[in-house]
């Protein structure tokens, strides 16, 4: 059980070579091939790596800078479009910011906030979930009490009563959905402990005298990885769509921070007469959103051997 690949043998389906490069090169090689086989999944992938490429990219790809105000160019329509200039190819706000440019840098944000606050969550919901599902009794009810409290009240009227204390700062952002999201993470890990728990490898474990730890570390943390990561796939696409939301309500980062929801914010009041305001933010988030879900609903099939049978 000392293998460096054991994480990814154990996703590797039965009669594969799963011993060091080569059990390496088998998982990747399986992998590439489900996912050449969902259309949905390819396109969720695509989608997702290029919202990361723009945010990694940003500052050579965006043609102005997100926070320069030009009130001569203010409101000017898409390139496309009557009016247009296409040295600002999705025209500019009411401060005669770049549309594109200021998208693009929104992206960091958005992927900012998803991916740290998911990492909070789950470090949270991991460490929380493991030890409540494996040690069970008291202790299990005590912290799954907490979880469902949580969880009964209305999250996004929960995020913007913390948001509203704490204030507008992309730290404060990452915080609250860190750790509001938590108990999503940690209900899923303790139910695939209880599962997994029973299973024939992790009795006949416990009966030759295995340690608890290593039995939670070779045995039951390496096939929590793919309802794991199933669940922060999906979970860092809403956080994005809640980030959004706050930024509407002026609740995220501070206005001066080019993100997608300050973008939206700016232009609800101008839908009408100057649509792309807040039209392209929009679809910003949307792409995203729908490439995070594509990719997670396919990490899904992918990463359990029931429904990887079910699709063969």
């Amino acid at each position: 059980m000392n293998n460096p690949f054991l994480l990814l043998s154990v996703l590797a389906p039965t009669g594969e070579m799963t011993n060091g490069a080569a059990g390496g090169r088998s998982w990747l090689r399986e992998f590439a091939r489900l996912l050449a086989r969902d259309r949905g999944g390819v396109i969720g992938l695509t989608l997702f790596l290029l919202v990361i490429f723009s945010a990694l990219f940003a500052p050579w790809l965006a043609p102005h800078d997100p926070l320069r105000q030009d009130l001569r160019a203010s409101r000017m329509p898409p390139a496309w479009m009557e009016g247009g200039d296409w040295s600002h190819p999705l025209g500019t706000d009411t401060l005669g910011r770049d549309l594109f440019s200021r998208i693009l840098y929104g992206s960091r944000v958005s992927l900012t906030v998803g991916f740290f606050g998911v990492l909070i969550a789950g470090a949270i919901g991991l460490t929380v979930g493991l030890f409540s599902g494996y040690v069970g009794g008291r202790v299990d009810a005590a912290i799954m009490t907490g979880v469902n409290i949580v969880l009964a009240l209305p999250y996004l009227l929960f995020v913007v009563f913390i948001a509203g204390i704490l204030g507008r700062s992309l730290f404060n952002v990452i915080l609250i959905f860190g750790i509001t999201d938590a108990p999503i993470f940690v209900r899923v890990v303790r139910g695939e402990v209880f599962r997994i728990r029973k299973s024939v490898y992790v009795e006949a474990a416990e009966s030759v005298g295995v340690k608890q730890g290593r039995i939670l570390y070779e045995h039951i943390l390496p096939n929590l990885l793919g309802p794991f990561l199933t669940v922060a796939t999906f979970e860092m696409s809403a956080m994005i769509l809640y980030e959004a939301g706050l930024g509407f309500l002026g609740l995220s980062v501070p206005p001066d921070v080019p993100s997608w929801g300050n973008m939206l914010e700016a232009g609800r009041q101008h839908l009408q007469r100057f649509w792309w305001i807040a039209t392209f933010p929009g679809l910003a988030i949307m792409i995203t959103s729908l490439g995070m879900n594509l990719l997670g609903d396919w990490l899904r099939d992918a990463l359990d051997p029931r429904l990887r049978r079910l699709h063969k």
